[in-house]
């Protein structure tokens, strides 16, 4: 069986030590979706909806949730990010918001936390100041898209094949 790594030997919660890890500059890029009506979409894009500009808030937002990550997720480690970007696309073709962000850094772990968490507030966000024009949104697909550094070195989400093949790969 394999090695549990955040539990300790009597089972209970263990952050993991990295202090031997070498540190190497990482990278996370992760990516999600908020689905909202094609009205909603165009108060977005003029922005006109009446709590105010929206995708920068969301920016804001999921800047700030990507440096505190370590205080919202148990065992996570707090890390030094030396960049993170938060980036939008509106499809209003498809009524919805992309919305993707990139963490980096030099350290001993990586940063696909970060880079999710940064994705789920900037869509919680968008949900958040759009929900008296559109109570109907939907927030879909929240997933890591690519992985730089470390022992695993590059790692790419394959949306082509079945999900549950890289269940067993590490990142």
């Amino acid at each position: 069986m394999t090695k549990l790594t955040h539990v300790d030997q009597t089972g209970q919660a263990n952050m993991v030590d990295v202090t031997d890890k070498t540190p190497t500059v990482r990278t996370a890029i992760a990516e999600g979706y908020i689905l909202m009506s094609a009205a909603t979409i165009e108060e977005v894009i003029n922005h006109s909806n009446k709590k105010g500009d929206v995708i920068t808030t969301a920016k804001i937002a999921g800047i700030q949730a990507a440096k505190k990550c370590a205080d919202l997720i148990p065992l996570c480690h707090p890390l030094a990010l030396s960049k993170v970007d938060v980036d939008f696309d509106i499809q209003p073709e498809y009524n919805r918001i992309r919305v993707q962000a990139m963490c980096k850094l030099t350290g001993r772990t990586g940063v696909e936390m970060e880079a999710l968490t940064a994705v789920s507030v900037a869509t919680l966000t968008l949900f958040d100041m759009c929900k008296a024009a559109d109570p109907y949104m939907e927030i879909q697909g929240i997933k890591v898209l690519e992985k730089l550094g470390g022992k695993t070195g590059h790692w790419l989400h394959d949306s082509n094949t079945n999900n549950n093949e890289n269940l067993d790969k590490p990142l």
